[in-house]
C-alpha cells in the first residue's frame, strides 16, 4: 500500500508538475540545499511585485529543493502570471503545483522546485473542524504537497506545507497532525525526507513540540548559525518557517538570509545524506 492510501483523513487534490531541467551546482557528494521561503505572492514587504527578485534569490543559494508558500497561478492580485511557471523558466528548475485555494479567478497555494526529476507529486488537504473556507473572516484551507524526487544519491521526499495564522492554535494543532502523520508514512520508504514550510508557530509551541518529539529533528536547532528570526522581514521579531528532517539526513548548516522581496526572510539549509 503506498503512504497515500494511508493517509485516510487526507483529501488528494489534483497538482501541476513542470519539466525538470537540470542545471549548475547539482550535488554529487550527498550534500542536499533546501531553501524555505514564504514569497508573499511575489511582492515585496511595500507590496510592489517583484517575481523576478524571487527567481535570482533561489538561482543565487544554489538550492536543490526550494519550498515556497504563497504561490499564485494566475489570479489578479499576481497580474494574471502563472507564477510557478515563471519561476521554473528563469531558474530553470522543475516545479510541483499544489492549489489549495479558488482565489481571484485563479489558484492560489505551494509549490515545490527541483533541479532533478520529480517522480510523483500529491496534494493532501489539510481537513480541520470546523471546517475551514475561505469567506468573510473565516480562515484559509491548508494543504501538504508531497514530492517525490530522484537526487542524484537516491529517491528522497519532500513535505511542503503552510499551517493556519490565526492568533490560537485550534486549527494548527489539527493541520500538523496531519502533516506528520504523512511525513511518518513516509519515513517506512527507507528514503530521507524533509518536512517544511511556513508554520506560523514559534519554536517551544504545541505545533513544533508535536513534530520533535515524534523524533522529528528541527533542522535550525541542529545547525542554524547567525540570526534566526524570519518574520516580518523588515524587523524580524520571531521564527515561524521551518525545516524538519528524518534520520538519514544531517545538517551541516542553516542561515536566515536578509532580505525585503517577501514579508518573510527565506532560510537555506545545506543537509548530508
Amino acid at each position: 500500500m503506498s503512504p497515500r492510501t494511508r493517509i485516510a483523513a487526507l483529501v488528494l487534490l489534483a497538482v501541476a508538475a513542470g519539466c525538470v531541467t537540470v542545471g549548475a551546482g547539482v550535488s554529487d557528494d550527498g550534500e542536499l540545499r533546501v531553501l524555505v521561503y514564504n514569497i508573499h505572492a511575489g511582492h515585496d514587504t511595500l507590496g510592489a511585485s517583484n517575481l523576478e527578485r524571487v527567481a535570482d534569490l533561489i538561482s543565487e543559494t544554489r538550492a536543490d529543493v526550494v519550498l515556497l508558500q504563497e504561490v499564485d497561478q494566475g489570479t489578479t492580485r499576481s497580474g494574471d502570471v502563472n507564477q510557478p511557471a515563471v519561476i521554473s523558466r528563469l531558474t530553470g528548475m522543475g516545479f510541483a503545483f499544489g492549489s489549495t485555494l479558488d482565489y481571484q479567478g485563479g489558484k492560489y497555494g505551494i509549490a515545490t522546485f527541483t533541479r532533478w526529476p520529480i517522480l510523483s507529486h500529491a496534494l493532501f488537504r489539510l481537513t480541520v473542524d470546523p471546517p475551514q473556507e475561505r469567506a468573510g473572516g473565516a480562515h484559509e484551507p491548508r494543504g501538504a504537497l508531497q514530492v517525490e524526487i530522484e537526487a542524484p544519491e537516491g529517491r528522497l521526499y519532500a513535505v511542503n506545507t503552510h499551517l493556519d495564522a490565526s492568533g490560537t492554535d485550534w486549527y494548527r494543532m489539527q493541520e500538523i497532525a496531519a502533516v506528520r502523520q504523512l511525513a511518518d508514512s513516509l519515513l517506512a520508504t527507507g528514503a530521507p525526507v524533509v518536512v517544511g514550510g511556513d508554520f506560523n508557530s514559534e519554536p517551544g509551541s504545541n505545533v513544533i513540540d508535536w513534530m520533535t518529539t515524534a523524533g522529528w529533528r528541527d533542522a535550525w536547532a541542529e545547525c542554524g548559525e547567525g540570526d534566526e528570526l524570519t518574520f516580518p522581514a523588515g524587523e524580524p521579531v520571531k521564527r515561524i518557517d521551518y525545516l524538519f528532517i528524518s534520520p538519514q539526513l544531517t545538517c551541516e548548516s542553516a542561515r536566515v538570509i536578509e532580505t525585503t522581496i517577501s514579508d518573510h526572510r527565506p532560510v537555506l539549509f545545506v543537509l548530508r545524506r
